[in-house]
């Protein structure tokens, strides 16, 4: 197989981003697990939450993060404002990066027919999906590019987007102190 600079780009930004995961997730909970101690995870569960939010390509597993730092000895609630706080941070700069995508960008990335019939579906059941989604794990990040990509309303991504967020987290949480 010949080598060209497309074949290379296509293994060597999916190879760069699992190493990103892997030295970021390393560098703060997996520094905590190997060494037993969840006692700085505020910081190391903000530095997760804003990567894991902000770069929605590398998919770093937040949620499991936040179980593992929620099952130490942080108060509960410091925990939920960091991880609300930093979730909303990233999700409005992904939606602040969709609106900056140009309509060409946007159409040579889905397509004229495609990014129309998306516009007609947000618009239609927008606020649920964003709702929806913001309290799904993995997902959230796209929406919030989606929804400025499609210059959805930021008042609207914005509620929807923090009710979601807070219900993920507070399930999560009473999930947990019910076990």
């Amino acid at each position: 197989m010949k080598w060209t600079k497309e074949s290379v780009l296509r293994w060597a930004i999916p190879v760069s981003l699992v190493i990103t995961t892997v030295v970021i997730a390393s560098l703060t909970v997996g520094r905590d697990i190997y060494y037993g101690n969840r006692e700085g995870g505020l910081l190391s569960f903000a530095i997760i939450s804003l990567v894991g939010y902000l770069f929605f390509f590398l998919f770093v597993p937040v949620e499991p993060a936040f179980i593992y730092y929620l099952t130490g000895n942080l108060n509960v609630w410091e925990l939920n404002v960091v991880a609300i706080i930093t979730t909303l941070i990233s999700l409005t700069a992904d939606y602040v990066f969709g609106l900056m995508l140009s309509t060409r960008i946007i159409d040579s990335l889905i397509g004229r027919k495609r990014y129309e019939d998306a516009q007609h579906k947000i618009k239609k059941y927008g606020n649920m999906v964003i709702l929806v989604f913001s309290f799904l794990p993995l997902s959230s990040p796209l929406i919030s590019l989606a929804a400025g990509m499609l210059k959805y309303r930021k008042r609207d991504t914005l509620i929807y987007t923090f009710i979601g967020v807070v219900l993920k987290y507070l399930s999560l949480t009473l999930l947990l102190v019910w076990l």
